[in-house]
């Protein structure tokens, strides 16, 4: 009997799970699932689609092998992978400079020249193909200098090259403005010490210290140049890419296997760009430790100039660009007639009915932004500040991060393969605007994960343990602390994705019926119908409201700063 008692009290004692914790299992679960249906199975789709002929039997790699014979599916290829190398080559230094500039100079007026260069995001991509057309089509302004120059016409590669980059080059900025930011003063002031040069400074401080950026910005680059629709389709002419050959398979020639095929092909570059960016990130060690000093740029009079000369030049460029496009929309009729009007603009939202599709991208834009914003914000709680199984979080984890590496077009293509099947239950939200603004949400998932993520991260895990040991549920503290105290990365997550969810064209150009097509579709057929004016007032009406919703985006978080978050207040 003593025996048996002994082996009883030694025993383990076994904690039983809180029933909070079965919740907060459940909530996973529902997160994964919804992950699952709008993520992954579509993509599983795709790739089951490119391995089966069209009366949807297993053919294996029959599809990839027609297309390596297909000479002309192959020069898209090419087209897209010189292209998309070529404007991440000159983008990326143009980009650099103009960071240095602002962060490593004391140059005048440095908030005007970075709130300058964010607004091409503000407006879809294909603004900038619509105001080249106006500068150097056939009716253009600079044509004759276009073609002094030894090029023939703007329709094609050149285009789409000068295009790409006003549109890409504010990412590119952002990355490495942040790398320029951090760096230790202590060794431009050893640096200085020995007598070092400002040529040799940059050469081994400056530039390994933002080489991690540098790689990062090319791999968004080049990733966002070869994955983009817009710019393509408005002034590609006959110089087919990847991304415009896609469109035309599926919604032209209804060949969706080799559709799937070319969206596979798509969908590689950008996973090999998130690998490698995740392999640079796990090598990158920390610029600032804690005995760092913060490096505050002095004053040089010839260096200044410089900056602000570069920086002006830049700024001029983008003002060009967005200037003929704010111009070309208010002309009355282009190039015989330029007395501003409102033609444009009425024959946008009246005649051509995109007054209907504007509303449909602000109801999109919306239910993006709140429920994006809750789906994000919950799911990236629970995998950082409750308990659950182990295997069921990795798989959520992972499935956060992958919409990272997935186009816009190819998610949409899923879309098509697996929520347009009869069989599917789901079928019924197929071209709906539910469907439109799950695709938006899965679409621009990542980054809204990562900012919450990093949110919460800088909360202490006491938090929690204290709840938890004062019995109070998860959810109450999720509610009283951990919420009121992330408003902030709440705001700018909703902000993320109702600018995005506005001027988005790749994610959402399979998915839309008559009654549900949007502003950014709607400014692609105003242009294919020859109405570039139109065209050009839709993008500018897009970029308008999207700076209105920016405003009450910054006052909203002004607000909320006000009312959350006085404990930062000495």
């Amino acid at each position: 009997m003593q025996a048996a008692a002994t082996i009883k009290l030694t025993a383990p004692v076994r904690q039983r799970a809180h029933w909070t914790d079965h919740i907060a299992t459940a909530a996973i679960v529902l997160v994964a699932l919804a992950l699952l249906a709008f993520l992954a199975a579509p993509l599983a789709a795709i790739l089951l689609q490119s391995l089966e002929n069209a009366e949807g039997r297993f053919v294996g790699l029959a599809n990839f092998i027609s297309y390596a014979q297909s000479p002309a599916l192959l020069q898209s290829l090419w087209n897209s992978l010189w292209v998309s190398a070529l404007v991440t080559v000159v983008t990326v230094p143009t980009a650099f400079a103009f960071a240095y500039a602002l962060a490593r100079s004391c140059m005048p007026f440095k908030g005007f020249f970075r709130t300058l260069t964010l607004v091409p995001l503000l407006a879809p991509s294909l603004l900038s193909a619509i105001s080249l057309i106006y500068w150097f089509g056939n009716q253009g302004v600079l044509k004759n200098l276009m073609q002094a120059l030894g090029v023939e016409q703007i329709y094609g590669a050149p285009g789409i090259v000068l295009a790409e980059i006003f549109s890409v080059f504010p990412h590119a900025l952002m990355i490495l403005i942040t790398a320029l930011t951090l760096a230790d003063a202590r060794l431009y002031e050893a640096a200085d010490a020995m007598g070092t040069s400002a040529a040799r400074k940059f050469w081994t401080i400056t530039l390994p210290g933002a080489k991690y950026g540098l790689i990062s910005a090319s791999l968004v680059t080049f990733t966002l140049v070869i994955t983009d629709f817009g710019i393509p389709k408005v002034i590609g002419g006959n110089f087919n890419v990847l991304a415009t050959d896609v469109f035309k398979l599926v919604i032209g020639q209804q060949d969706f296997q080799r559709g799937a095929v070319v969206a596979l092909l798509l969908l590689a570059p950008a996973v090999l760009t998130f690998a490698v960016d995740h392999w640079v990130s796990r090598k990158q060690t920390a610029m600032l430790t804690a005995r760092a000093v913060p490096y505050a740029p002095k004053p040089s009079r010839g260096r200044d100039t410089v900056s602000t000369l570069y920086c002006v030049g830049v700024a001029l460029l983008l003002l060009a660009m967005l200037g003929m496009a704010v111009f070309a929309s208010f002309a009355s009729f282009w190039p015989y007639n330029l007395a501003p009007s409102l033609r444009h603009y009425t024959m946008g939202l009246v005649d051509a009915e995109v007054g209907t599709a504007f509303v449909n991208s602000l109801k999109i834009a919306a239910g993006t932004a709140f429920f994006g914003t809750a789906l994000v914000f919950v799911g990236a709680y629970l995998l950082e500040k409750t308990r659950g199984p182990a295997p069921l979080r990795a798989a959520v984890r992972l499935l956060a991060m992958l919409p990272m590496a997935v186009p816009g077009l190819v998610l949409g293509l899923g879309y098509i393969f697996f929520f347009n099947a009869p069989s599917n239950p789901l079928n019924g939200l197929y071209q709906t605007i539910t469907l439109l603004t799950a695709c938006t949400i899965v679409h621009f998932y990542t980054t809204g994960h990562l900012t919450a993520v990093t949110a919460l991260k800088s909360l202490d895990a006491e938090f929690e343990a204290v709840s938890a040991s004062l019995k109070v549920p998860f959810y109450k503290t999720f509610w009283r602390v951990t919420l009121p105290i992330c408003t902030p990365a709440l705001v700018d997550i909703a902000r993320y994705f109702f600018i995005n969810a506005l001027t988005t064209i790749s994610a959402v150009v399979f998915l839309y019926a008559p009654e549900t097509k949007v502003a950014s579709i709607a400014i692609l057929n105003l242009d294919e119908a020859g109405e570039i004016g139109a065209a050009a007032a839709m993008a500018i009406l897009i970029a308008a409201a999207n700076t209105v919703a920016t405003l009450l985006f910054m006052a909203l978080g002004a607000w909320v700063g006000k009312r959350t978050q006085a404990w930062k207040k000495p």
